[in-house]
Formats: structure tokens, C-alpha cells, sequence
């Protein structure tokens, strides 16, 4: 069921909201997101709210420098990221571009992280 779900870091700085169904999380075996934890969700850009300006937001790209993971540069969480864009080789075996963010539900208030299926991302094979 589709419902309006208010997101924030750890301190508070940052704010976002996101329109949705959060019916599942996913969960990389890359190795940024083994280290961090997160467990993320994908949205639209139709789907989100962020609240925030990105420019005060610390920023963080790594590899192809498609995606970009945000932080807040009080408390370091990062609660939302725009994913990388698929290399020539992830285009033709079929992996479609996305441009819409991953949120980390871990920062979602109010949602039983516990209840929802977990889908593995083989990340490290990309």
C-alpha cells in the first residue's frame, strides 16, 4: 500500500519524504555497501521529497563516478543515493539505466524493517 514515509539522518540535518510502497529492501554484496550497511530501496524521482540542498550535503563517488552517495556532514549517515548508471558490457546483457535514488530505509521512521523480504544484488560482480 502506497503511503507517505518521512526519512532523516541521525542528527536530523537532513530530511527527505518518499511516496511509496516499501515492499521490500535491498541489500549489495559490494564492497561499500557491505561496509556500510544500508539497506536500500528505490524510488523515482516522482516518488521523493528531499528537503535538504544537495550542495550542503557532503558527496562521495568512487569507480565510473555515475553514482553518487550523499552524507550529512554532521553525523555521516548517508540516507539516500543516486545509483551508478550500467557500464557498455551491464547495457548489452540487459541491465537498464535507473534515474531515480536508492533510499536507505534504515533511516525511514516508523517502518518494521524486520517484515520486509529481502532481495540479495550480487554488486560485487558488476
Amino acid at each position: 500500500m502506497t503511503a507517505v514515509y518521512q526519512g532523516a539522518c541521525h542528527c536530523g540535518f537532513v530530511t527527505f519524504e518518499v511516496c511509496t510502497e516499501i515492499d521490500h529492501v535491498r541489500v549489495c554484496n559490494c564492497s561499500i555497501c557491505t561496509t556500510r550497511g544500508t539497506l536500500n530501496f528505490r524510488v523515482t524521482p516522482e516518488q521523493i521529497e528531499i528537503h535538504t540542498p544537495l550542495n550542503q550535503l557532503r558527496l562521495y563517488q568512487w569507480g565510473s563516478m555515475t553514482a553518487k552517495d550523499y552524507f550529512c556532514p554532521h553525523c555521516g549517515i548517508l540516507p539516500f543515493r543516486k545509483p551508478s548508471q550500467p557500464t557498455e558490457k551491464e547495457r548489452a546483457a540487459g541491465i537498464q539505466p535507473f534515474e531515480g535514488w536508492a533510499i536507505n530505509v534504515r533511516c525511514i521512521q516508523g517502518i518494521d524493517i524486520e517484515r520486509l523480504p529481502v532481495v540479495q544484488i550480487n554488486g560485487a560482480a558488476l
